[in-house]
C-alpha cells in the first residue's frame, strides 16, 4: 500500500480577508474531493489573507498510480481554477 500526499502552496490574488480567501477556497477543496476521489484540506498559512497551503492524500496498491492521480490534481488546478495561482507543489509517497 502506497500513500501519496501533495502540498500545494496556492496565492488568491485579490483577496483581501481571511472571509474572502476562504469563500474562494473552500469550493476548491469540496471539487478536488468530488473530481479526484481525495481527501484535501488546508493545512497552512489559514492566517494569511492571500496564501494558503493545501494537503492532498490518496492510497494506492501502486505507488506509481497515486503520484500520476496527484500530479493530475496540480495540473487540473493550474489549468481550470484561474482563481488560485500555484505558487509551489510537493508530492511524496509513504
Amino acid at each position: 500500500m502506497k500513500v501519496g500526499v501533495l502540498q500545494l502552496h496556492l496565492r488568491f490574488v485579490g483577496s483581501d480577508s481571511l472571509k474572502a480567501k476562504r469563500s474562494r477556497l473552500l469550493p476548491l477543496l469540496a471539487r478536488l474531493r468530488r473530481e479526484f476521489n481525495i481527501s484535501a484540506a488546508e493545512v497552512g498559512m489559514q492566517d494569511s489573507w492571500q496564501d494558503a497551503v493545501v494537503a492532498c492524500a490518496v492510497v494506492n496498491t501502486q505507488g506509481g498510480q497515486a503520484e500520476r492521480t496527484l500530479q493530475a490534481v496540480v495540473d487540473w488546478v493550474e489549468r481550470n481554477w484561474h482563481d488560485a495561482e500555484v505558487v509551489s507543489d510537493q508530492i511524496e509517497l509513504i
